[in-house]
């Protein structure tokens, strides 16, 4: 039988700062949906990060508006080089707040370039509102919980 690898250790009040690096470096994000009884996968790049909330733009003629809209329960997961992990567990909302938009529109150039303009009826922004966050160092093999800041909405 293999021997389980021993991760380097961290100490419980780093567990927010180590998952938010993981988050930050990694630029592409994988998004778990579910269509029908198939969970689906693909990479996304968000267009903002507040903390473990993520905002992901989509097009409505894309597959998975469909599938968030019958099943808004999502998963993301990020990967980092060193394979640490982390996993955010949530629910994906279409923003609406016209000001949000705005900011994301101003902060992504590439939607500029793909969409032309902010009202463009293809463009839809997902909020991803954390229900979990979880934390697996390297191939630990354990998930931590990452606690949420109980001030969210």
């Amino acid at each position: 039988m293999a021997k389980k690898p021993t991760p380097k250790p961290f100490a419980p009040a780093e567990l927010k700062t180590l998952a938010e690096a993981v988050i930050a470096a990694d630029r592409f994000p994988r998004l778990a949906t579910v269509d029908g009884d198939r969970p689906r996968v693909r990479p996304v790049s968000p267009v903002r990060t507040d903390g473990f909330t993520v905002y992901v733009a989509n097009l409505r003629s894309y597959h998975k508006t469909g599938e968030i809209a019958a099943n808004p329960a999502v998963e993301l997961c990020y990967l980092s080089d060193g394979h640490d992990q982390v996993r955010i567990a949530g629910r994906a909302e279409v923003v609406t707040d016209r000001a949000l938009l705005e900011e994301i529109w101003a902060e992504n150039p590439l939607l500029h370039h793909y969409l032309g303009s902010i009202d463009n009826p293809e463009l839809l922004v997902y909020r991803i509102v954390p229900e979990q966050v979880r934390f697996m160092r390297e191939w630990a093999l354990d998930y931590h919980e990452v606690p949420l800041d109980s001030s969210r909405a």
